[in-house]
C-alpha cells in the first residue's frame, strides 16, 4: 500500500512538475516576446499593472517549482523528511493579484495569471497536507492491536 501511495505521489509531483514548467515556458514566451504589442497597447497606470502581474506570475511559479523540486529529492532519498518539512523548503507564500486589475488586462495575461493562481493554490493544499502531523494510528488497527496482545 506504501508503495502504491508513493507512486501516486511520484506521479502527482511529476505531473504538476511538468503542468508547471509548462505554464512557466508559456508565461515567458508570452510576456518577453507575445505580450508585448498588448502591452503597449494599454494605458501607462494599466502598462505598470501589466508588469507587475508578470513578475507575480513568475514569483508563483517559481515557489511551485522549487516545492516540487523538494518532493522529488525528497522521493529520491536526497532530503529526509525533516529537511523536506523545513520552513525554507516549504511553498511560502505568493504575491495576490488584483482581480479587477486582472479582468482588465489583456486576454492572454489575464489567462496567465489565473493558470498561475490555480497551479499554486493546487499545491498550497499539497504543502498543508504534507505538513500535517503524521496520520494517526487507527482506532480499528489500534482495537485489534489489543485483542492479538490479550489473547
Amino acid at each position: 500500500m506504501n508503495q502504491a501511495r508513493a507512486r501516486m505521489t511520484a506521479k502527482l509531483i511529476d505531473s504538476l512538475y511538468t503542468e508547471a514548467m509548462l505554464l512557466a515556458d508559456e508565461a515567458r514566451s508570452y510576456f518577453d516576446r507575445n505580450g508585448r504589442d498588448d502591452r503597449q497597447a494599454l494605458d501607462p497606470l494599466l502598462r505598470v499593472g501589466f508588469s507587475v502581474e508578470s513578475l507575480k506570475v513568475t514569483t508563483r511559479l517559481m515557489h511551485v517549482i522549487a516545492w516540487l523540486l523538494t518532493q522529488r529529492a525528497l522521493e529520491s532519498g536526497e532530503l529526509s523528511l525533516d529537511e523536506a518539512r523545513a520552513e525554507s523548503r516549504r511553498l511560502g507564500e505568493a504575491p495576490t493579484s488584483d482581480p479587477g486589475l486582472i479582468g482588465r488586462l489583456p486576454d492572454g495575461a489575464g489567462q496567465l495569471v489565473r493558470a498561475s493562481q490555480d497551479l499554486f493554490a493546487r499545491v498550497g493544499r499539497l504543502d498543508q497536507k504534507n505538513d500535517a502531523t503524521e496520520p494517526r494510528p487507527s482506532p480499528a488497527r489500534s482495537l485489534l492491536s489489543r485483542l492479538e496482545r490479550a489473547f
